[in-house]
């Protein structure tokens, strides 16, 4: 095995099991060439797994059930990284990780400032989709889920038990990056959004 090879097994080791990684988290190790031709070779010999083009994990085993399907956020995460995008929830998940509905969506959507893309794990599928950078106001900070829970819940839907939930959910500091973020939420919301950044 090349000193090549070494360095990229010590990395994706040092990941742990479940990490979801592409071609590019090891550009820094060697030539693009030397990178997929390693990566291909333990795919082939079960040391990692590949999930699509250009995107492989270091799965999880189970010692009943054998590997385990990645995390999916981990997914989306390791495909914008390779276009250099943004990532955001889209609004349906957000409502339900905040616990303002109880309804799962029955797809996996993500919003990007890159390109659209559907990739298939397994049994499921991950949707990226091409939106504005207005969608992507707090990308990756609490705050940003918030506003997409807010958009998905409609102005109707958040009454003062919603507010103190999010509220209560966020640090100081949390707030203070709503309010900043804010200022790309829908119209009716920015007052919403000043209630539930109020510092007591």
């Amino acid at each position: 095995m090349t000193t090549v090879s070494n360095k990229i097994l010590k990395r994706i080791q040092h990941k742990g099991r479940g990490a979801v990684f592409a071609p590019k988290d090891f550009l820094d190790l060697g030539g693009r060439a030397v990178v997929d031709q390693t990566l291909s070779r333990m795919s082939r010999r079960g040391t990692i797994r590949r999930l699509g083009r250009g995107l492989y994990d270091y799965p999880r085993i189970s010692p009943r059930l054998g590997p385990l399907s990645p995390d999916l956020d981990d997914v989306a995460k390791a495909v914008t990284k390779q276009t250099d995008s943004r990532l955001q929830i889209s609004g349906a998940r957000a409502a339900n990780a905040l616990g303002l509905t109880t309804q799962v969506p029955a797809k996996t959507v993500y919003l990007t400032d890159g390109p659209s893309r559907r990739v298939k794990v397994g049994g499921q599928v991950v949707q990226l989709r091409h939106t504005t950078p207005r969608n992507l106001a707090g990308a990756g900070k609490p705050s940003g889920v918030i506003l997409q829970a807010l958009r998905y819940l409609g102005r109707d839907a958040v009454d003062l038990g919603v507010v103190q939930r999010l509220s209560q959910s966020l640090s100081v500091n949390d707030k203070l990056s709503l309010k900043r973020d804010g200022a790309h939420a829908p119209d009716w919301a920015r007052p919403v959004i000043d209630q539930i950044a109020q510092v007591v």
